[in-house]
């Protein structure tokens, strides 16, 4: 199907134009356009812009997260579900596989901690993984035996259970926020999730997993980036603290640095300079939603580098924004918002156009315009521009075309 955008606000133009869409392209934008039989759509002077492109996600893991218990309060919603297998997702504290067994005993539980770095698992759904391998991930006690702890062994896991969660309501969910695109951040994942309208980038083996809690050495970590750099290929290396960030930009200093290359989450950045030449995509939902957790747990050293974004920008570096769903917000608009308002570190706030434009980018970090010749890939908001930037909310996402197919 054709469509023509009437009277539209595209990014930086100085007058309302006409967009013609066909075949999942923008054919033709100008003033006054003729129609050719296509759907029109009045745009009443709102802002059209390319589609939004969340940087950083977890796609199977946010499905997952909805259709999964709710331990943030507590471990007590556990025993109220009557699933044969129970996936909980939220819990702050870590417990081993005795105080899970008490709460459920006859049925395998798995409970992710918020943070995404540790399962808990009870006894039944540790006799599923038998024989379990020793892996650095797997706590054991004095005995010997697993205490149900396992640490960023989530390619363990996969596979091992029914898939739970529905990829189409999440890609629904995706397409009302007006997001067109993800970079699916998952270490390992090689394979496109299907049943998605948005267009999916996948980091696969570039991305490189720092465990916090059991780090490379040197030596084994230049040996992982020299093996992607034999295939001429960038890196997304997961830094979450100070010490994973420091080793990082120490191997890539033997390295050398590609286009391409990606710092994700650069939660601790002491000194933005010392990242010349990377990219950062960082959260920025993260301080506002964990305002509190941080305050009360981060060292008071590293409080006011979290989540940077103005200095690095500052500094000549490239940010890019993300949710890291379901560890954080989905809605791009709130995570707007969350940049410009932040109260942890209000040093570190941008404006909201700064975020919007990098969620504009695309998969492969390109920035995107309106403009003959580009992928139909578009969100047609309710309200001009300036004033969605003034109060950016997901209910000003009116309409959204994913190659040239209008979804919403």
């Amino acid at each position: 199907m054709s469509w023509l955008i009437r009277n539209v606000e595209i990014l930086d133009a100085a007058t309302t134009v006409d967009v013609r869409l066909l075949g999942g392209s923008i054919a033709e934008v100008g003033t006054a356009l003729r129609p050719r039989g296509e759907t029109e759509v009045d745009g009443r002077g709102a802002a059209l812009v390319p589609g939004l492109h969340d940087h950083h996600l977890h796609l199977h893991g946010a499905a997952a997260a909805r259709a999964s218990v709710d331990c943030s309060t507590g471990l007590g919603a556990l025993a109220r579900s009557g699933a044969a297998r129970i996936r909980a997702v939220g819990f702050g504290d870590s417990v081993d596989r005795h105080v899970l067994d008490r709460i459920v005993p006859d049925r395998p539980v798995r409970v992710q901690h918020r943070s995404g770095a540790l399962w808990m698992l009870n006894t039944p759904a540790l006799a599923e993984l038998e024989p379990l391998p020793h892996l650095p991930g797997v706590e054991r006690d004095s005995t010997g035996a697993p205490t149900g702890r396992l640490w960023r062994l989530d390619e363990l896991l996969r596979g091992t259970w029914p898939a739970l969660g529905d990829l189409r309501a999440l890609g629904r969910e995706l397409t009302a926020y007006g997001i067109t695109g993800v970079t699916d951040a998952t270490p390992g994942l090689t394979v496109t999730p299907a049943h998605l309208p948005q267009r999916v980038t996948l980091l696969g083996e570039r991305k490189l997993l720092l465990h916090d809690h059991d780090l490379p050495s040197y030596d084994e970590l230049l040996s992982r980036v020299r093996a992607l750099r034999r295939r001429g290929l960038p890196v997304a290396v997961h830094c979450v603290t100070r010490t994973s960030l420091l080793l990082t930009l120490a191997v890539l200093a033997e390295t050398g640095t590609l286009p391409g290359d990606r710092i994700e989450h650069g939660a601790v950045i002491p000194d933005p300079a010392l990242l010349h030449g990377l990219i950062v995509v960082t959260q920025p939902a993260f301080p506002v939603v964990n305002r509190e957790r941080y305050t009360a747990e981060v060292e008071s050293d590293d409080l006011p580098y979290l989540y940077p974004y103005a200095s690095l920008l500052a500094a000549g570096i490239r940010v890019l924004p993300s949710s890291d769903a379901p560890y954080g917000p989905l809605d791009p608009w709130a995570i707007m918002r969350a940049a410009a308002t932040r109260e942890l570190g209000p040093h570190e706030r941008v404006p909201v156009r700064t975020v919007l434009d990098g969620y504009l980018c695309d998969g492969a970090l390109r920035p995107r315009t309106v403009s003959a010749g580009a992928t139909a890939d578009l969100v047609l908001l309710e309200t001009p521009l300036r004033d969605a930037l003034d109060a950016p909310d997901s209910s000003l996402v009116r309409h959204v075309w994913i190659g040239g197919q209008q979804l919403r």
